[in-house]
């Protein structure tokens, strides 16, 4: 036996007869500090007078062999109370009664002490680090583009306006143009992973105003299907190290997490009208899908291929920002690329648009006024090789994954149209 600090949160306590059980919680798991009375009355009076959620540290003795089911047990010598909990606890920890979403946000920090919660931002926490570890590998730098910029990035008017200085500033709804930028620079391959803004007034269980990003872009590509190629190679590297990493506490938690068939699966416009015809959704062509056929074509993909991955490609670019690159010899269609996990998409990205006569010519067709993009637009005329990219949504990607219903539960303190605190 050896003498140990176990430090952490009361879980549970339970004082049968003249023994009492205080059960530890910390990141690392469960502790059973075990107290008899008959060896130690201070301490048996002392577990009586504690709560749930006090916080302590207890210094014992580790027992080699324990009988408790939860994992370690320990006889503790001492118990110090660095903090008492006021009763009673807003909501349960423990998980026996659940609160309703908006109560566990509202006690946000309280609502994340459990060890569940925790899984999930271990998850995501090393879906960054995988994401990272496979970008560098591959020569990739990371950078940081502004948050704030001076006009809007997409034409669109779904954006939080700030004063800066007395001037008319946005929050960023994508780190997009400021990536493009780095490519007329000459940089080649960067990413950034870091928050993006956008201000939709949706309520849904997968939206939020602000939301993270791993994105990427890379120059001197030969069309769309590099960036597909590389999107792909991502996406497995992180699932693999995933299961290498967390693959037993996946399945203590009942979700399989199994790695991909490869490639993933293209779907294409206009093919894409005639598959959700034949199962029974009508979108008139030219026009954009909707999240109900974004489930359906999973399920087409799932019953073909055998996958929860798939890509969609050639969107009509009458649906798509004026930056991305139209399809030359039939220009109704953008090499505008998304990519979808589970019936949700996880990202955006595709071919842009480098040549600067046409990144002109498609903002006019947008109705966007050229001197609000030209501050983009001129940097073009003096060399952009061709490029593209994409941009991961790290907590959709996380929401999927776990088998998540709402997104706001894979975001440590989320912002919606409603929630603003804590």
């Amino acid at each position: 036996m050896s003498s140990v600090l176990v430090k952490g949160w009361i879980h549970n306590i339970r004082v049968l007869g003249k023994i009492a059980f205080i059960v530890v919680r910390n990141r690392e798991g469960f502790v059973q500090l075990t107290i008899k009375k008959s060896e130690n009355e201070k301490l048996y009076e002392l577990a009586k007078e504690l709560n749930l959620e006090d916080v302590i540290v207890a210094e014992g003795v580790e027992v080699e062999k324990p009988i408790t089911k939860i994992g370690r047990e320990v006889f503790p010598r001492s118990i110090k109370v660095l903090a008492k909990a006021k009763q009673p606890i807003p909501i349960d920890v423990t998980g026996i009664t659940q609160a309703l979403l908006p109560t566990r946000l509202e006690w946000r920090p309280i609502d994340l002490r459990s060890h569940k919660n925790f899984f999930i931002f271990k998850v995501q926490s090393s879906i960054v680090e995988a994401a990272e570890t496979f970008l560098r590998e591959n020569g990739f730098i990371q950078v940081f583009t502004p948050a704030i910029i001076g006009g809007i990035s997409e034409g669109g008017a779904e954006v939080f306006e700030i004063d800066y200085f007395g001037r008319q500033a946005y929050l960023r709804q994508d780190p997009q143009l400021h990536r493009q930028l780095l490519m007329v620079a000459g940089f080649e391959k960067i990413f950034e992973i870091g928050p993006s803004w956008r201000a939709e007034k949706s309520y849904t269980r997968r939206h939020l105003c602000e939301h993270r990003g791993i994105a990427v872009e890379f120059s001197f590509i030969k069309d769309e299907y590099d960036v597909i190629k590389l999107e792909e190679e991502l996406v497995y590297f992180i699932l693999d190290k995933l299961k290498e990493k967390h693959g037993d506490e996946f399945s203590k938690y009942g979700i399989e997490l199994t790695l991909p068939k490869r490639p993933f699966p293209v779907l294409e416009f206009p093919e894409i009208y005639e598959i959700l015809k034949g199962m029974g959704k009508k979108i008139e062509y030219g026009d954009d899908y909707d999240t109900e056929s974004e489930v359906l074509l999973w399920r087409y993909v799932k019953e073909k291929y055998d996958n929860d991955f798939f890509f969609v490609n050639r969107f009509p670019f009458n649906v798509k920002p004026f930056y991305v690159m139209r399809v030359d010899n039939d220009p109704f269609w953008a090499r505008s690329v998304d990519l979808l996990y589970k019936g949700v998409e996880l990202s955006s990205g595709g071919q842009r648009e480098h040549r600067y006569e046409k990144i002109i010519e498609q903002a006019k067709i947008k109705g966007i006024s050229i001197d609000s993009i030209e501050w983009f637009a001129k940097h073009f005329k003096y060399g952009a090789p061709p490029h593209g990219g994409f941009n991961i949504g790290i907590e959709r990607l996380t929401m999927q994954l776990l088998n998540i219903h709402n997104i706001r539960e894979a975001v440590l303190f989320p912002r919606d149209p409603e929630r603003l605190l804590p």
